[in-house]
């Protein structure tokens, strides 16, 4: 198959998971190709490193962190990885978000492009310190 085949292949195959509902994260990444696969992979052992405490579900049809109410939520797409971390988070970080394309809580990221890790675990970190103190209160 060529390469251009290929590419059409994994992109039906993106729009078909996106159409689907998930039980678990397991799931949700199951139903991408391998490559789509691995930065899901990435991403999702980043937050798990940033927030121990969290819990894996699905809601909104999507991967979800939650600790002391929502944490954060990613997503693959055609041609990013959306993630999203809230209003104030990604307010929190706006000036490195700035090379990114953003919107009132989300960034996406470009499957083709290094994912910014470290930048997810600072973010994912305030989102924990975040909910803990509005748990506090």
């Amino acid at each position: 198959m060529s390469d251009d085949g290929c590419l059409k292949k994994s992109i039906a195959n993106i729009k078909q998971t996106m159409k689907a509902t998930f039980n678990n994260i397991d799931e949700y990444i199951a139903g991408f190709p391998q490559d789509i696969q691995k930065i899901l992979e990435q991403v999702r052992a980043t937050i798990k490193q940033a927030a121990p405490g969290a819990e894996e579900a699905i809601k909104y049809a999507i991967p979800t962190f939650t600790l002391n109410g929502n944490l954060v939520h990613f997503a693959a797409f055609k041609n990013h990885i959306g993630f999203y971390a809230t209003p104030s988070g990604s307010d929190a970080f706006k000036k490195e978000l700035s090379v990114y394309k953003t919107g009132e809580g989300s960034v996406q990221f470009p499957i083709n492009k290094p994912m910014p890790l470290d930048l997810i675990t600072r973010i994912v970190k305030f989102r924990v310190a975040e909910n803990s103190n509005s748990k506090n209160r």
